[in-house]
């Protein structure tokens, strides 16, 4: 297993005493399609760890595989002046973790964590493991009581 798969079993497990089952694909996992091929899923029970950086604070917003974060509509809802994807040192930085391979909890440091309820309407979700072609199964209500999020609308 890639030592940064590795290295986030390790953290959910001593962290949130959570058992991450973890999958790896040579072919890879890097886009919602290629997870959901990968593992037989559709592609909204793919959750998507989007990183972003509102009024310098980074974020995460998990979303569904098939939507897109509309950043207009989340600035709005969070009283921002404004909402960017995070370049990949700020995501490094806040989440211990490369962009394609950021999970939805486990970070390096706190980071507030935002939720499309979507999600909530699956019986299983998968989700990256802490590299581009890895991912781990898990259920929604695993992913609400780990990562603690807010709930959002902000998608398109």
């Amino acid at each position: 297993m890639h030592d940064s798969a590795s290295r986030f079993a390790e953290r959910v497990s001593e962290k949130f005493d959570f058992e991450a089952d973890i999958e790896e694909f040579p072919a890879g996992t890097k886009t919602a399609a290629d997870a959901a091929d990968a593992v037989g899923c559709s592609v909204r029970q793919i959750v998507k760890s989007i990183v972003l950086v509102a009024d310098g604070e980074v974020i995460v917003v998990l979303t569904a595989g098939d939507n897109r974060v509309d950043t207009n509509a989340l600035e709005a809802e969070l009283g921002a002046e404004s909402v960017r994807t995070g370049n990949p040192d700020e995501v490094k930085a806040a989440t211990g973790w490369s962009i394609g391979g950021v999970p939805p909890f486990g970070h390096e440091s706190p980071v507030a964590t935002y939720l499309d309820e979507s999600l909530l309407d699956r019986d299983r979700i998968w989700a990256a493991a802490g590299t581009p072609d890895a991912v781990f199964e898990l259920t929604p209500g695993e992913l609400r009581e780990i990562a603690d999020p807010t709930t959002t609308t902000a998608f398109e």
